[in-house]
């Protein structure tokens, strides 16, 4: 589809507002600001400021699933860049049995078969964000990390409630393990990985898949996940406004996935309330300082790392949720994702 020329006019003025001189960014932006003893990082603010100033929302004013879902789609040109290439895609069909599940397979170019995939989840609540929303993020992480990429349009909320997503993603890893030859792609090297409420759905899968037996995935991937749906924690009272994820926004979204009657500390929704993860893969976590999930992914590392569960935690203290979206402006949302995809390519390096 083509961006509409008021789109990229937009995206142009953004990048633009990037390369003016620090002082002037500064001027603009705003004095630094300090909270928990975390200074957020010039880019993240000047993209706050943005918002402020264009009135921009995550969430539509009113609520509205479809406004919400068309103006994530327009803005992501605003701030994702350019496609990053060289990287080629194909779609695929996973079947499941409700139907099938859109997939796209992204291959950097040049990268020999019986590589190391990761299956990926995109962020959005359950409600919002889609493949393409999350293009050029999968891009950079199968082009960095030097994998093939499955990212998977999982069924959305409040459509398709709580479990319809988690059903999704463990039907998205078992065919990316049985099809591998297919995806040219090894069996023995697959991970999970996704961000936010895909991070939820990547740690949910790992779950799953390795309690039943049979084949798991070898790594995960989880950047600035949801873990427990049942308790607020520090973090999202700190940072539950103005800092792009907002509080009634989070609230909202839990409650399209897992309206009333739904047991939020059932693990499939709360990973972090699992009684056991011991046995599961690997883990890369990244969180952001100024972020309301912060606490409970980090406290998800806690608990995995007590469980003898191989743990990297990160914690970009400088930035705010999102930012592996935000890949087309400044430096530091590219610096914090690359590190990502570096843990990736490790992880994904050797063999179970």
């Amino acid at each position: 589809m083509a961006i509409p020329l008021q789109v990229r006019a937009q995206a142009a003025a953004a990048q633009m507002l990037y390369w003016l001189p620090k002082p002037v960014r500064r001027l603009i932006a705003g004095r630094p600001i300090r909270v928990d003893g975390q200074e957020l990082a010039l880019d993240a603010q000047l993209l706050l400021r943005l918002q402020q100033l264009t009135g921009a929302s995550l969430v539509d004013r009113e609520y509205s699933v479809e406004r919400s879902r068309k103006a994530l789609d327009g803005s992501r040109h605003l701030v994702s860049g350019k496609p990053i290439q060289p990287v080629d895609t194909r779609e695929v069909s996973i079947p499941a049995e409700h139907g099938e599940v859109p997939a796209t397979l992204y291959t950097p170019r040049g990268l020999p078969t019986g590589s190391g995939l990761l299956v990926y989840y995109h962020g959005g609540g359950w409600v919002v964000g889609t493949r393409a929303s999350h293009d050029n993020t999968a891009r950079y992480l199968a082009k960095h990390a030097g994998v093939r990429v499955l990212s998977v349009e999982y069924r959305l909320a409040p459509e398709n409630p709580f479990p319809a997503a988690p059903e999704d993603a463990l039907a998205a890893f078992d065919y990316a393990h049985a099809k591998a030859a297919d995806l040219g792609a090894d069996p023995a090297r697959i991970a999970v990985g996704g961000d936010s409420a895909g991070g939820n759905l990547a740690a949910v899968t790992a779950q799953q898949a390795t309690r039943r037996g049979g084949p798991a995935p070898t790594f995960q991937l989880l950047i600035y996940p949801g873990t427990d749906a049942t308790t607020r924690r520090r973090s999202r009272e700190l940072f539950g406004n103005g800092f792009f994820l907002v509080d009634e926004h989070m609230t909202w979204f839990l409650d399209q996935y897992a309206p009333a009657g739904v047991d939020r500390a059932d693990p499939r929704l709360s990973p972090l309330l699992a009684d056991d993860l011991s046995g599961l893969p690997p883990a890369y976590i990244a969180t952001a300082g100024f972020d309301p999930l912060r606490d409970e992914g980090e406290a998800y590392a806690a608990k995995l790392e007590a469980a003898g569960v191989p743990v990297a935690l990160s914690r970009h203290e400088d930035l705010i949720h999102g930012y592996v979206n935000f890949l087309g402006i400044g430096t530091r949302f590219r610096e914090a994702t690359a590190e990502a995809a570096g843990a990736l390519r490790v992880g994904l390096s050797l063999k179970a």
